[in-house]
């Protein structure tokens, strides 16, 4: 990726109080007890993706869920810090391109993109895939996960709203074949009223 396409993918999620953000948001004691992730774990182990490349992971929120093998890579330093803190194998976008040991054609079974391409424009989110996809095995699959109206709306660092029209258009600028899409937790109109329902497409690098 160039130094352009950095700068564009940094903004208001590249500093330490946004990580501190994701760490207090995700910790949350009600959210603890209640278990709220469960039916978005649940989801995402059934969809059984093997060693995943999780981009903009984050402070490792999902990336903790994936199979073994499984790396996490982000713009963020201090979520990357948090990660690695947390016992996550999880790189800064810099150090993954720059060791061959981790960043490895064809390593990977599966990327996930979660929570990702709405904080970019669209040729942004476009070049950071398409820099990422020589990792990916022929034959392997992306899964995306976007925010619906609502959850779009609560996060002002949302900037680009991407429904499954979106990401069908970034699949095929990407030259992937679009296997499945489907709303969770609940159906699709849900998402205009209730914060956390996501869009989530799967789709399929050729062979």
């Amino acid at each position: 990726m160039s130094e352009a396409t950095n700068e564009a993918a940094g903004g208001r999620t590249a500093g330490e109080d946004y990580a501190q953000r994701l760490t207090r948001l995700g910790d949350a004691r009600w959210k603890r007890v209640l278990n709220v992730q469960a039916p978005y774990h649940a989801d995402l182990r059934k969809q059984d993706l093997g060693a995943t490349l999780d981009i903009g992971c984050g402070i490792g929120r999902l990336l903790a869920v994936l199979p073994e093998g499984s790396v996490g890579v982000d713009h963020n330093p201090h979520s990357i810090a948090i990660a690695r803190s947390r016992g996550l194998d999880a790189y800064t976008s810099e150090a993954f391109l720059a060791d061959p040991e981790v960043a490895r054609p064809g390593r990977f079974d599966s990327f996930l993109a979660a929570h990702l391409v709405e904080h970019l424009e669209y040729p942004v989110a476009l070049e950071i895939m398409r820099g990422y996809l020589p990792f990916l095995k022929p034959g392997g699959r992306i899964l995306f996960i976007t925010p619906q109206e609502r959850g779009f709306a609560s996060d002002a660092t949302h900037i680009t709203f991407t429904d499954w029209d979106a990401l069908r258009r970034l699949c095929a600028d990407l030259g992937l074949a679009v296997e499945r899409q489907w709303s969770i937790p609940f159906p699709r109109w849900v998402g205009k009223v209730f914060t956390h329902n996501e869009f989530r497409l799967i789709a399929r690098k050729p062979a």
